[in-house]
């Protein structure tokens, strides 16, 4: 269990308390999810610059670093759901998409292949970590630094705000989709022969 390894295992502890922070209504509570949301991307980065550089690549790595990855950005999209700040369709095709890219990885093995991170998985893994920064953002802003405002410039926020939650959320949403569907079809011979 190298150091690589540890920093992935983290990223499960910092979903458990990413889903705490935005269930409970705490002040600040809000912002700490955020910033736990924000130092999991940073140990996603530095868990694969030190394997790749310092430590080696491990099986384990290879295996756990896309799951931890998956599980965190899946936690995080089905909370912001549940505070109705992302539409449900979008949380379904990106766990959708999770679900089959992971079965077609598994028919992969199976074959004796590798499916193997593409350009489009790594574009839609960091608008995901993108969309979802500049929600908490928002929410963080909102619960902790604007309580006190004037009412009009509040409902003003709330107005901009689920205009931007929107468009960003659906943004991704498309991207993940896309990239579902590169997978699916770059790799159809895996599973048409199964039909």
């Amino acid at each position: 269990m190298n150091l690589p390894n540890r920093l992935t295992l983290s990223r499960l502890a910092m979903a458990v308390l990413l889903i705490l922070f935005l269930e409970l209504d705490y002040p600040y509570f809000k912002s700490l999810a955020l910033i736990t949301f924000v130092v999991a991307g940073l140990t996603d980065y530095l868990d694969g610059y030190l394997a790749r550089n310092v430590y080696g690549v491990t099986s384990f790595g290879k295996l756990m670093d896309p799951l931890t990855d998956k599980v965190i950005v899946c936690a995080a999209f089905v909370c912001l759901t549940q505070l109705q700040h992302v539409r449900a369709v979008v949380t379904v095709i990106i766990i959708s998409r999770e679900f089959l890219v992971t079965g077609l990885r598994l028919l992969a093995m199976e074959a004796g292949k590798v499916i193997s991170a593409g350009r489009w998985g790594k574009h839609k893994t960091v608008w995901q970590i993108v969309a979802i920064i500049v929600i908490l953002l928002g929410i963080a802003v909102r619960r902790d630094l604007l309580g006190g405002m004037d009412p009009d410039f509040l409902q003003d926020y709330d107005l901009a705000f689920k205009i931007l939650a929107d468009a960003v959320s659906i943004a991704v949403a498309m991207i993940t989709a896309a990239s579902g569907w590169m997978y699916l079809s770059e790799h159809r011979e895996l599973y048409l022969r199964h039909i």
